[in-house]
């Protein structure tokens, strides 16, 4: 089946699909409208929105337009234009001497307003005092994804006009940090293009994949669009690129199949219609994991490895080496916390997270001896804190008998009360009892220099789990 037509019916399932659940594109009223101080009087700004009839007749028309909130107006979102700023009538809230994000959506079904953009737009403003834009190019990023994606350079090019106008009031270009999500990290990178590469910064949230996986550096994201350009991805088999498109690009548990997204049942059939719970959950993930890393609540911080295989592996332990000893973090920190100069360009960072906010994981890393096995066996791991429990398994095989596993848990190991061992699979073609030497935890990066838990000779047979008590507190070690 040509790409052409797979990404048409693609874009098309998706219209349907999003017209009857809440996502992305959701229909949700996401209108700005409580309260703005006195001396600014406005109507609450949204976005364009429009019925099927009317898509039908603008859908030609591109019509750009730009919302503006600021910690004077976090929840009435004023309309913002190039004549706003001069208007005697209405003093513009938009400050020159402050930093500016600008939030840049990406492919809309149906004409419908992303209800996120509110949650984002809010989190920037708490986490510092700058000036928010929303580009709203709903007309010009719905109907069928690849028409969709004729329109982006041009909507970059539009974008591009106000940066300038901007510029002419004293806005410098590394003030302005674009926040683009799907498709809106490409239209943010050829706005990097436009400028050469001297925007401040430039975070792109799962960019989009299709149409984009083998484009030319000039068509999409890449590190020349910015200072400093960065890369969040969680749906690279499906909506999201998998290459690495920034200085450094956060591979979310590998940069799919999200912890807590649905798994479809008939996903290997329905190959050109994922179903919504499959697709759009991973590649809404990357948005909502940066608003919780902008909340503050815990880091979110990548390990720099050659591959995901490698990380899970427990091959790449820290950040040595380009990175110079730190860990990339997911935020607004400085160049995400790197150090090193010049930076490095196209550096894959690997992080386990969990199913739900503030989805930060601890890294544990297990290291498990066996004695040389006659049959291959799988062993299911458990670590326990209070009412939290993960599980993690490991396949083990007749030649080898030393395993090494990152794990994620939800809280450090000084946490940990216990670990449990099973041993499972089919009666005849598993070992029945594995001699385990050893078994030991530790975390990474360590935080501390905090010891390994180990525990030294024991039997795991098939049907009786064993397990062993921790007691510990942090700080203890």
């Amino acid at each position: 089946m040509p790409w052409q037509v797979n990404i048409f019916l693609l874009g098309t399932f998706v219209i349907f699909v999003t017209t009857v659940v809440a996502g992305e594109s959701s229909s949700d009223d996401s209108r700005f409208s409580t309260g703005v101080g006195k001396e600014w009087k406005h109507d609450c700004a949204d976005f364009n929105n429009t019925t099927w009839r009317e898509f039908q007749q603008q859908r030609t028309k591109l019509q750009v337009q730009y919302l503006l909130l600021t910690r004077r107006n976090v929840d009435c979102a004023a309309m913002f234009s190039q004549d706003s700023l001069t208007n005697p009538q209405q003093p513009s809230l938009f400050d020159f001497s402050l930093p500016t994000k600008i939030i840049v959506h990406g492919y809309r079904a149906l004409g419908s307003k992303p209800s996120w953009v509110k949650e984002l737009a809010q989190a920037l403003l708490r986490a510092e005092d700058v000036n928010v834009v929303v580009v709203d190019w709903i007309y010009g990023a719905s109907f069928a994804y690849n028409l969709v994606v004729e329109n982006y350079k041009e909507v970059a090019v539009q974008i591009s006009i106000l940066i300038n106008h901007l510029q002419n009031h004293g806005c410098k270009l590394e003030s302005f940090h674009f926040i683009g999500v799907s498709l809106g990290a490409h239209v943010s990178g050829f706005v990097g293009t436009l400028f050469e590469g001297k925007i401040g910064r430039i975070t792109g949230l799962d960019p989009a994949g299709p149409m984009f996986r083998g484009a030319d550096k000039f068509d999409r994201l890449d590190p020349s669009d910015a200072q400093f350009v960065e890369a969040i991805h969680t749906d690279s088999d499906y909506f999201g690129i998998s290459i690495p498109v920034g200085h450094v690009d956060f591979f979310l548990n590998g940069g799919m199949d999200q912890a807590g997204c649905a798994r479809s049942r008939f996903a290997s059939i329905l190959v050109y219609f994922p179903v919504y719970g499959y697709v759009i959950c991973d590649h809404m993930r990357a948005l909502h994991a940066y608003v919780s890393a902008l909340n503050g609540s815990c880091p979110l911080t990548g390990i720099p490895c050659s591959s995901y295989e490698h990380f899970l592996a427990g091959r790449c332990l820290g950040c040595k080496g380009v990175l110079n000893g730190t860990c990339p973090t997911i935020g607004l920190s400085e160049n995400s916390g790197i150090t090193v100069s010049p930076i490095p360009e196209e550096q894959k960072v690997f992080l386990l997270t969990t199913s739900a906010p503030p989805y930060c994981a601890h890294h544990i890393l297990l290291d498990l001896e066996v004695w040389p096995l006659d049959k291959s066996a799988e062993v299911e791991v458990t670590l326990k804190s209070k009412s939290l429990g993960t599980e993690n398994r490991l396949r083990l095989s007749t030649d080898t008998t030393a395993y090494r596993r990152v794990l994620a848990h939800p809280v450090a190991l000084c946490e940990i009360n216990s670990i449990q061992l099973r041993n499972t699979g089919a009666r005849f073609y598993r070992q029945a009892e594995i001699h385990v030497l050893s078994v030991c935890i530790s975390e990474f990066p360590p935080i501390r220099q905090e010891k390994s838990l180990c525990v030294e000779n024991l039997y795991v047979r098939r049907g009786t789990p064993w397990s062993h008590d921790f007691v510990l507190l942090c700080g203890s070690f």
